[in-house]
């Protein structure tokens, strides 16, 4: 609860209070880490950890898009309508056009898992998310041949 209340204190995009300190209604309150640059938009995209509906076209239960600010991490509260396990994905969208794209976009999933060119299996994203659950994701992007997060200096 102690995580949940710093990372509220903060400035929260998305639905900021479905996620607020007690709340029992289910909700991911993630926070992004690791931005190659401060362009375009940050969408935060759940599905239910089903393969048939993972990273499916239409199949995820909330979606949210948020411009990127100038500056610092960003927290995005995003409600669920049930709670179960889900996938939490992030998307860099550097040129704000709403698609994916491999070799100029960010990405990172919930569980933060080493990421090859094809996504990645359920088992190693998927979170169980019963009330607010706070998480951190690290953003990847094409580095060589394969996604990875950005060095730290």
């Amino acid at each position: 609860m102690a995580a949940t209340l710093a990372l509220v204190s903060a400035t929260v995009f998305g639905i900021a209070t479905a996620c607020t300190p007690g709340s029992a209604a289910p909700a991911a309150l993630v926070s992004v880490h690791g931005f190659r640059d401060r362009a375009g938009n940050l969408r935060v995209i759940i599905y239910r950890a089903r393969e048939d509906e993972f990273l499916e076209p239409g199949k995820f239960v909330q979606r949210i898009d948020v411009p990127v600010p100038p500056s610092g991490n960003m927290t995005v509260c995003a409600p669920i309508p049930d709670g179960g396990d889900h996938i939490v994905v992030t998307l860099h969208d550097r040129d704000a056009n709403g698609k994916f794209g491999a070799f100029h976009d960010g990405v990172g999933f919930g569980g933060n898992p080493r990421l090859g060119l094809g996504k990645p299996k359920i088992d190693s994203v998927k979170l169980p998310i019963s009330g607010v659950v706070p998480l951190t994701i690290e953003l990847n992007y094409m580095r060589g041949l394969r996604p990875r997060p950005l060095q730290r200096k």
